[in-house]
């Protein structure tokens, strides 16, 4: 179990051992010297999935969706120098999105840093604020005192990147030479009183969880009043959100990246075209409501971010991760406790009418807009970004999994993502928001083998092709959907775009590429095919492959998706 050749491996398969009796399950090791007792040592392990990854910024992001598919973290190794600064996108992601990772870096000891010593940078505190808890190990020495300070140390690590929220934990490992064990030689004598047996006797894959209780009452609500649902970064029961839906009488407006408009049975009065309803000023006038409950982040839609900052209401936000949770500043109550708990703090009884009268002209103007949505996006034969979204939850298999990328395809997703009844897992990088690590984090989210599904556009693809040097590796199934407008399509919706200096927007914002993705497809060993209407979609998804990655493009006109896109946002509005 424990390889004694030399100090190194010695200290890092107590390290190895110690986290999978913790819960360790999967490593991703980038390939480097000063690395080498750690990969080693991780690689050896009969109870560790090892993933190589060439890439180190491809590499964390990989390791960013192994985490969010399977809930606990994964090991990241590196070696030392530049390579460590190279996670710092997927460490940023992962601690505003709170997705456990331990991160492993290794280093040069004191004596060789600050003197000019090859592939050495500062690593101590190089993620500055954004792991949870970060550390310097000390370097590897065989003694008793010394192992269990490494054990208890890897206890606390392993407890922070999970507890009370999930996030990134730095560990910077230093080794001194030699890196690797002989071929040959005498192992070293292990420390007196070091018993294997007892030693790891005590460990166990649990953490405490608390749930946070109510320190005062739940204030009396008003009649009319609504819920929001937008990107939550702990974890959220539809069911719940439905329960307290009918004890109150109040609609829910979950934004298309919450868990809300999937696995939906109409059991509550569930509203996701609200972007499209209050566009209207005077329907936006006649919905104002009383009270406003608030699950997760305010949802993505700018429409109803600025109308929600002219509200007077109360806004009672339920977050109990700690986060500061309203963007807008508004006079709000942070209640730190989950919805269940609040839920079970209102008193018993039946809504109001007011309450559902308010509902229902909610409802009504859900019907309305999305009546007129369906006949507006079956006026074309054309296969739009908008009748993709529309129409893939009622295609996809049962179970399957979404990742969809930041930029336009999560505004199209909040624009036309209807609910459903399909059990669909979606995912977005919704912590900073950013294009990079895309392709990465959905190649590790199906990495279990779940059908998954990519949501791209052309930009935030080319931003992480490094991601395709994980199929190798790589044993899931992962179909691409990239809609190609050939640029940045999203400022074509901004202000810049209609500056009159089109040649310097095309340029310095459009970012027009002519990247032939059928090429790209053929370097990589991925399969590629063109789809440019809702029929060769539907027999996509109904066709049997054996390719683990392939890449379905769908041409999409830049110039006129954003003017298409308003004139359907005008007619709604006049609704």
């Amino acid at each position: 179990m424990l390889d004694s050749r030399t100090v190194n491996s010695l200290w890092c398969s107590v390290l190895a051992e110690t986290l999978v009796r913790l819960g360790l399950a999967q490593a991703v090791l980038c390939p480097g010297s000063r690395s080498s007792p750690l990969t080693l040592a991780l690689a050896r392990h009969p109870q560790i999935e090892t993933l190589p990854a060439l890439d180190e910024r491809s590499a964390a992001f990989f390791a960013l969706g192994l985490a969010k598919a399977g809930g606990k973290a994964v090991a990241l190794v590196c070696t030392s120098g530049t390579a460590a600064a190279n996670f710092f996108p997927a460490l940023v992601e992962a601690r505003m999105s709170q997705v456990p990772l331990l991160v492993l870096t290794a280093d040069r000891p004191p004596e060789l840093r600050h003197c000019r010593a090859g592939q050495t940078i500062d690593q101590v505190k190089l993620y500055g604020a954004y792991p949870q808890w970060q550390a310097e190990l000390a370097a590897p020495e065989n003694g008793l005192e010394r192992l269990q300070y490494l054990r208890q140390t890897l206890v606390y690590a392993w407890e922070q990147a999970h507890w009370p929220r999930r996030g990134v934990v730095h560990l910077n490992c230093p080794f001194r030479e030699p890196l690797a064990p002989p071929p040959e030689g005498e192992p070293l004598e292990l420390p007196p009183g070091f018993d294997p047996e007892t030693f790891f006797s005590a460990l166990a894959p649990a953490f405490p969880v608390v749930t946070p209780q109510l320190t005062s009452a739940v204030p009396p609500l008003p009649p009319k009043g609504l819920i929001l649902c937008g990107y939550c970064l702990g974890d959220l029961d539809p069911e719940t959100v439905g329960a307290l839906a009918r004890r109150l009488g109040y609609p829910v407006l979950g934004d298309g990246i919450s868990p809300l408009r999937n696995g939906y049975l109409g059991d509550y009065p569930l509203i996701s075209r609200y972007d499209f309803i209050l566009r209207s000023p005077e329907t936006a006038r006649n919905l104002q409501p009383q009270a406003i409950i608030q699950i997760g982040e305010p949802p993505t839609s700018k429409e109803l971010r600025d109308w929600l900052s002219r509200q007077t209401a109360p806004v009672y936000i339920l977050e109990p991760t700690g986060e500061n949770p309203d963007p807008l500043h508004r006079p709000s109550q942070v209640w730190r406790c989950s919805p269940q708990v609040w839920l079970n703090a209102l008193p018993e009884g039946e809504p109001a009418p007011e309450s559902l009268d308010y509902c229902q002209a909610w409802l009504a103007a859900e019907r309305r807009c999305q009546a007129q949505m369906d006949q507006a996006l079956r006026k074309t034969e054309e296969l739009l970004p908008g009748t993709v979204f529309a129409q893939l939850p009622r295609l996809l298999p049962p179970g399957a999994q979404v990742m969809v990328a930041n930029s336009m395809p999560v505004r199209y997703l909040e624009y036309f993502w209807p609910p459903n009844p399909q059990k669909i897992s979606l995912y977005v990088n919704r912590g900073a928001n950013g294009i990079d690590g895309t392709l990465s984090t959905a190649l590790g989210l199906a990495q279990g083998g779940a059908p998954t599904f990519l949501l791209t556009g052309d930009l935030s693809l080319l931003h992480d092709t490094n991601g395709f040097l994980l199929a190798p590796i790589f044993r899931g199934r992962l179909t691409i959907i990239l809609l190609n407008n050939q640029g940045g399509g999203i400022f074509e919706f901004l202000p810049i775009a209609q500056s009159g200096e089109r040649e310097l927007f095309e340029t310095y914002f459009a970012a027009p590429q002519n990247v032939d993705f059928a090429q790209l497809c053929r370097v990589y060993g991925a399969a590629y095919t063109r789809i440019a209407s809702l029929a060769e979609l539907r027999r996509a998804l109904t066709s049997e492959s054996t390719a683990k990655i392939r890449l379905w493009e769908i041409p999409v006109d830049r110039r006129r998706e954003a003017p298409e896109l308003q004139t359907l946002l005008r007619r709604l509005a006049a609704l």
